[in-house]
């Protein structure tokens, strides 16, 4: 794979990274006793009533969800950032054969080819 490509989608992926770390800070904190892993804080709120209360319990569950679906899209930006310092970035996980250039730019950290994907 061309070197000039290897580091445009570097840089694409350390854009996300640092994009998703900061969506991550905005509700929950990372954890110091396991790595890439992140606690969402409870907006706790004082002197609220039951209905605030439940707000607060639904808003903490979304929050929950979106901390698990951007914990593993994280996942997938450092392991391709890995295998980009490895030289094993862009083989497809199943096959073994090179993943597109065009979806490698659509899609950085994916991990398979398309024919795999499908």
């Amino acid at each position: 794979m061309d070197k000039k490509l290897i580091e445009e989608l570097k840089e694409k992926l350390e854009l996300q990274k640092k994009s998703i770390q900061e969506e991550l800070e905005s509700f929950a904190n990372q954890d110091p006793n396991l790595k890439n892993n992140w606690d969402t804080r409870y907006p706790n709120r004082e002197d609220s009533d039951k209905d605030e209360k439940a707000d607060d319990v639904q808003e903490y569950d979304n929050a929950l969800s979106l901390e698990y679906s951007l914990e593993l899209k994280l996942k997938d930006v450092n392991m391709a950032l890995e295998k980009i310092s490895q030289g094993k970035y862009g083989v497809c996980e199943n096959c073994g054969k090179e993943i597109g250039e065009e979806r490698l730019l659509a899609c950085p950290e994916a991990k398979t080819c398309l024919k795999c994907e499908n």
